[in-house]
């Protein structure tokens, strides 16, 4: 398997996966705890400089003093981004960009998004993830701007522990101690505090050569059934002339993914790829990785002191269902900027809420957690998900497109599943068999109250 991986995605490549697959967290060290009083070297350091790069300028607008810790350089990218139109406002209404600069970034808009599952039917939205954004442009702009705000930006440097005192946190940063007032943990599945109970290994990147439809992209998409006790989902959407972001993904309980994942992952993207779309395919730019995801169902993931803030995936409060943290990012950095100044601003420090819960979060953990233990049958789970999304089509688009950007009414969540019951009578008996009794009757008693 790796020489099939290696031909095609090259000796480097593989080397970098084979250390991700195997690579165990050095121990964290334990900087002394700084001492009482107004002495940090910064208000807020970041501990990761990818798309958590939008709040530092942010931060530094609102008079704070911001340092950015990044492993790699901050600010690169190896993918494009997709969001809705309304979903890019924030980036001017905050007043980082203009509302032309945002409209510059976008490569490419998509008539209608499409999931589709094997067996079964597609079900087109519109509205849904029909931009795709320049990525690597937004952040390289973004840090130009972090630094003519005045944020220290700290490259190829890495943050090996860190120890929360009355006042302020002490950061080992490659062996020199930092202080800072607040820490925005930004490090994804790398944070030591990312405990969320499920998670999504992701492969695939910038693809050249597929004959695609530029008009249209794949938001989740199926091509067989359940395949070594797994469902694997296909996202595709076309960027620039003659280039598409693919990527193959699959839902796991934290505790299920084996070792050597990712190079797996991988060597089943190469080799499905061709049935998938069909073109010659040449891989330009490589993705791939762990993406924490939270059901819901259980404890959210906590840092160890109201001082030390989870951000982005290291926090895993993005949409339970579709696991995107570009949407759930553009929505929540100034806010979040906002109520970390607050905060600090306040004569007595009380920890912000990053990110206040959206209703929905509460009702679609359940159906990741549902998609993360498909079952014994190979064909169940897309049947489910086909009688699923064929309910929500009947909705209307409005509702279609809530359900996927978090928007959807707990009445019309309700709806939702009496349609997909009358589609699919034995669908609360499948779920029962998946999630547990337990964790169905914590779901449904959530549902009921919200209704209250």
């Amino acid at each position: 398997m790796n020489e099939r991986l290696r031909e095609r995605a090259g000796p480097e490549l593989l080397e970098r996966l084979v250390h991700l697959d195997r690579r165990r967290p050095p121990p964290p060290t334990a900087p002394p705890s700084p001492p009482p009083g107004d002495g940090a070297d910064f208000d807020v350091a970041i501990a990761g400089g990818g798309l958590s790069l939008l709040l530092a300028p942010a931060l530094a607008s609102l008079g704070l003093r911001v340092a950015v810790v990044e492993r790699g350089r901050a600010g690169d990218v190896h993918r494009e981004w997709n969001a809705s139109g309304p979903e890019l406002c924030p980036l001017h209404e905050s007043g980082l960009f203009t509302a032309d600069e945002v409209d510059a970034l976008v490569v490419n808009r998509y008539r209608e998004g499409v999931c589709r599952w094997h067996g079964g039917g597609a079900h087109p939205v519109r509205g849904v993830l029909d931009h795709a954004v320049d990525a690597g442009r937004l952040l390289a702009q973004v840090r130009v701007l972090a630094e003519k705000r005045g944020v220290t930006v700290l490259d190829r440097a890495s943050v090996r522990g860190e120890t929360a005192g009355r006042d302020a946190v002490a950061l080992d940063v490659d062996g020199r101690v930092l202080t800072a007032r607040v820490m925005v943990d930004a490090r994804g599945a790398t944070s030591p505090y990312a405990t969320a109970d499920l998670v999504c290994p992701t492969v695939g990147g910038v693809v050249a050569g597929l004959d695609v439809d530029p008009r249209v992209g794949d938001i989740l998409a199926t091509t067989e059934g359940v395949e070594e006790g797994r469902q694997h989902l296909w996202e595709a959407f076309p960027g620039r002339p003659g280039e598409t972001t693919v990527y193959l993904f699959f839902y796991a309980r934290a505790g299920d993914v084996p070792p050597g994942a990712l190079v797996a992952l991988y060597d089943r993207f190469f080799a499905r790829l061709p049935a998938y779309a069909r073109g010659e395919a040449r891989l330009l730019r490589p993705t791939f990785g762990h993406i924490p995801g939270w059901s819901r169902l259980g404890p959210a993931p906590r840092a160890p002191s109201p001082r030390i803030l989870l951000f982005g995936d290291a926090a895993a409060r993005h949409s339970p269902l579709t696991f995107c943290g570009f949407g759930a990012m553009l929505r929540t950095f100034a806010p979040a900027a906002r109520a970390i100044a607050a905060a600090l601003d306040g004569r007595r420090y009380r920890a912000p809420d990053l990110f206040p819960e959206e209703p929905i979060h509460r009702f679609t953990g359940a159906l990741a957690r549902l998609i993360a233990r498909p079952g014994p049958r190979p064909d169940a789970l897309n049947g489910l998900l086909d009688a699923a999304f064929a309910a929500l089509g009947s909705m209307g688009n409005d509702a279609y497109a809530a359900l996927l950007q978090d928007r959807m009414r707990p009445e019309e969540f309700v709806e939702f599943l009496r349609r997909t019951a009358a589609r699919r009578p034995s669908v609360y008996r499948e779920a029962a068999g998946r999630l547990g009794p337990l964790a169905l009757a914590r779901w449904g008693g959530r549902v009921a109250r919200s209704l209250r």
